[in-house]
C-alpha cells in the first residue's frame, strides 16, 4: 500500500532508533537533505535536538513547513509580475 509507513533505522547522538515515516515523507526529506547539502541522518538530528515527543510527527510537521515556506516565497515572488489573463 503506498500511504503505508516504511521504517528505517537512524543514528541520534550516537544510538541507533527506527523511525516509520510514509515513503512521501521519505522522499521529501532526502529531497530537502540534498537541497541543503547534508545527509538524510543530520537533517533528522537536526530535527531531533528541537523537538519534543514523537520524532516521525516532528519530521512530518518539518517537512510540512518546509513545503509551506516554500508556497510562501513562491507566491510573494510572484506577486506584481503580470500573467496571462482569465
Amino acid at each position: 500500500m503506498a500511504g503505508e509507513s516504511k521504517k528505517r533505522s537512524v543514528v541520534i547522538a550516537g544510538h541507533k532508533t527506527s523511525v516509520s515515516l510514509e515513503p512521501d515523507f521519505w522522499d521529501a526529506i532526502k529531497e530537502i537533505a540534498g537541497e541543503r547539502g547534508i545527509s538524510v541522518n543530520q537533517i533528522i538530528r537536526d530535527i531531533d535536538s528541537g523537538h519534543e515527543g514523537n520524532l516521525s510527527s516532528a519530521i512530518r510537521l518539518y517537512v510540512l513547513r518546509h513545503y509551506r515556506a516554500r508556497a510562501a516565497r513562491s507566491a510573494t515572488s510572484g506577486r506584481g509580475s503580470t500573467g496571462p489573463e482569465g
